[in-house]
């Protein structure tokens, strides 16, 4: 037992992974005691956000296709390892599961105590062997959940909510609000009302969406605390 003890917490990589991996078993834990179980309605992250169009009439500046191409950029990983087809704990708990085993595993193979404190390194490459593992990984899991009819996070009614831009709009240009909703930070695609331009960070509220909502119309929020 205490042989079993020192692995799990020694080297350092084995430390952190252990207890990433124990914090969702908490989790977990938690929502059996409250009577939630494996919720297959409610725990899926929305996230729809596509890489807002670059084709402006004035040009936009490079802070603003920095923050467009790292949205779609992160909407591609996600959607890679199919967040938003299975509830997002799931997935991460998946993802920590997955890293722990190579870690504990690769502790063994490779010696890493011998390295100290510089053996917290190694996490790096797991990290990454763990991103393209998780893509196989889950997919019986999304076919498992699909099965039982989950279709992704519960539908939220966004007219009138407010939030703050993650790009800059003007005209007609695509880019992305987000906002929270029961501590669920959420990103949807975005158009000004008026066309008026938009700046990164501003406040804006939900003022209308198309027919199929997937794109919602905004203007700048204006009230006592950003007057």
């Amino acid at each position: 037992m205490d042989a079993i003890l020192h692995l799990l917490f020694n080297p350092l990589p084995n430390a952190i992974m252990t207890l990433l991996t124990g914090i969702s078993l908490l989790y977990w834990l938690f929502n059996m005691l409250m009577g939630d179980g494996f919720d297959f309605g409610d725990m899926g992250a929305e996230l729809d956000f596509e890489g807002a169009d670059v084709h402006e009439v004035d040009g936009p500046d490079d802070a603003e296709l920095q923050s467009e191409a790292n949205t779609s950029l992160f909407s591609k990983a996600m959607d890679f390892i199919n967040v938003g087809k299975a509830p997002l704990m799931v997935i991460v708990t998946l993802f920590k599961f997955i890293g722990w085993i190579i870690t504990i595993a690769s502790s063994i193979a490779l010696n890493l105590a011998q390295f100290g404190w510089k053996s917290v390194l190694i996490l790096i490459p797991i990290f990454l062997l763990t991103f393209l593992l998780m893509h196989y990984v889950t997919i019986p899991v999304v076919k498992l959940y699909k099965n039982v009819g989950y279709t992704g996070e519960e539908a939220h009614d966004y007219l009138g909510r407010s939030g703050k831009m993650r790009t800059s709009i003007a005209g007609d240009r695509l880019g992305a609000m987000e906002l929270t909703i029961d501590s669920d930070v959420i990103r949807l695609n975005v158009k000004s009302q008026t066309g008026e331009r938009i700046e990164y960070g501003d406040p804006v509220v939900i003022v209308d969406e198309n027919a199929e909502k997937t794109i919602y119309y905004v203007k700048k929020d204006i009230n006592l605390h950003t007057l």
